[in-house]
């Protein structure tokens, strides 16, 4: 089974308990590490699934009482409980599968009266799908279903806050291309990934041109501090296929210039 922090999430309170004698000590340890993250020590209990895919589904509801899904995210690539690395749509997704972890997303948001952008979060096993949990907010990795959908998530966030209905219908989403997302963090990857703050260079350029967005907190001559996470930009890709919006990261990740700070 698995243990975890219902207050908070990231790996906080997370604890992997093998056998029925390490539940005492893994408990322990997981009710301190949730008190200290999130000044709550609830934890719960979930089956623990071995090598699963992390995919997550992308909703949204109005006060008008229209849900829409915007497919699917597969973010498995994580360190330390963290994501690295995003993309949409999921790799080992297909229409089937796609139409039914889409209805169960709407479905969850719709048993709540959800409104706004959320995420219905899950486990894939080959063909099966486990819930793992709803996120209540705008995702750091909602940029990649922009990207595949042609819809501006913020802007139809701020929309709905205000009352408006959707602009989009179900059978109006259409899914294009293939995006992928990397998290640039300022991080020692030869001191096991380390935070490493510090100043950044004028040297310092994003990649550019057609399909590559970044959405970036830095610039020249600027400084990254110790006191927030490490994550210092965003850089997506966008191509029409999987193969080619690879390549194209790649590309872009040659030409990000990170001023000499570690990432």
């Amino acid at each position: 089974v698995k243990l975890k922090a219902a207050a908070g999430g990231g790996g906080k309170g997370m604890r992997l308990v093998a056998s029925e004698k390490d539940l005492p000590a893994a408990l322990e340890g997981a009710q301190r590490e949730a008190t200290a993250a999130f000044g709550d020590g609830t934890v719960y209990l979930e089956k623990a699934i071995e090598r699963p895919r992390h995919i997550e589904i992308q909703v949204f509801g109005d006060t008008h009482g229209n849900i829409v899904h915007l497919g699917e995210r597969d973010c498995s690539i994580q360190r330390r409980h963290q994501k690295v690395i995003e993309e949409a749509p999921g790799p080992h997704v297909d229409e089937e599968m796609r139409e039914r972890i889409g209805k169960i997303a709407i479905d969850a948001a719709a048993a709540v009266g959800y409104r706004g952008a959320g995420t219905i979060e899950g486990m894939q096993v080959g063909d099966e799908y486990f819930f793992l949990e709803m996120n209540t907010r705008v995702q750091v990795e909602h940029c990649v279903t922009e990207m595949i959908s042609g819809i501006d998530i913020v802007r139809e966030q701020i929309l709905v806050a205000a009352g408006e209905p959707l602009s989009i219908a179900q059978q109006d989403v259409e899914l294009r291309g293939w995006s992928i997302e990397c998290r640039i963090n300022a991080e020692a990857a030869h001191k096991k990934f380390a935070p490493a703050p510090g100043p950044i260079g004028d040297s310092y350029r994003e990649p550019s041109g057609p399909g590559v967005r970044v959405d970036s907190g830095v610039e020249g001559c600027g400084e990254v501090t110790p006191m927030y996470d490490p994550m210092v930009a965003k850089l997506i890709v966008w191509d029409v296929d999987r193969e080619q919006a690879t390549r194209r990261m790649l590309r872009a990740l040659g030409e990000y210039d990170s001023g000499g700070l570690p990432t």
